[in-house]
């Protein structure tokens, strides 16, 4: 059995898994922010759209770790390092998309609350994203 298909398959599965998590978290929490706007007589803000879709990104990021993974395999690197880089760089970028959505349902309760702060929960959202996206690029760094 070769370890580096493995360890590209866990790159997209397990940042793939994440996004579906911090997705659904997300939408439930807007879901539910929008409710509460409704049955209020306020208007409910339709941002609360990218908050629920913020940690897709991640499984892109796991995409492009998968592509890179199988680039460096097919020029050589050890089966091994291309296993431990998608198992654990996918698992990284993974649990950056679910905390993302966590922080994305906070970010739709409040907004929906209160109808204000959308530039700071957004800030926060980003934060989240960055580590997925250091993870990518040390990974890559590793792979080089």
């Amino acid at each position: 059995m070769d370890f580096a298909f493995i360890g590209m398959a866990a790159a997209l599965c397990l940042s793939a898994a994440g996004s579906a998590f911090g997705a659904g978290y997300a939408g439930m929490a807007s879901v539910g922010a929008w409710k509460k706007c409704y049955a209020a007589g306020k208007p409910a803000p339709f941002i609360m759209i990218a908050f629920s879709g913020a940690p897709l990104t991640q499984t892109i990021y796991g995409f492009l770790l998968m592509n890179f993974i199988k680039s460096a395999y097919e020029a050589g690197a050890d089966p091994g390092l291309a296993f431990g880089v998608g198992l654990f760089g996918g698992l990284a970028i993974g649990l950056s998309a679910l905390f993302q959505g966590k922080c994305a349902a906070g970010a739709s309760d409040a907004l929906g609350s209160t109808g204000k702060g959308t530039a700071n929960y957004f800030i926060v959202v980003g934060i989240v994203e960055t580590v997925a996206l250091f993870t990518l690029v040390f990974c890559l760094l590793l792979l080089g």
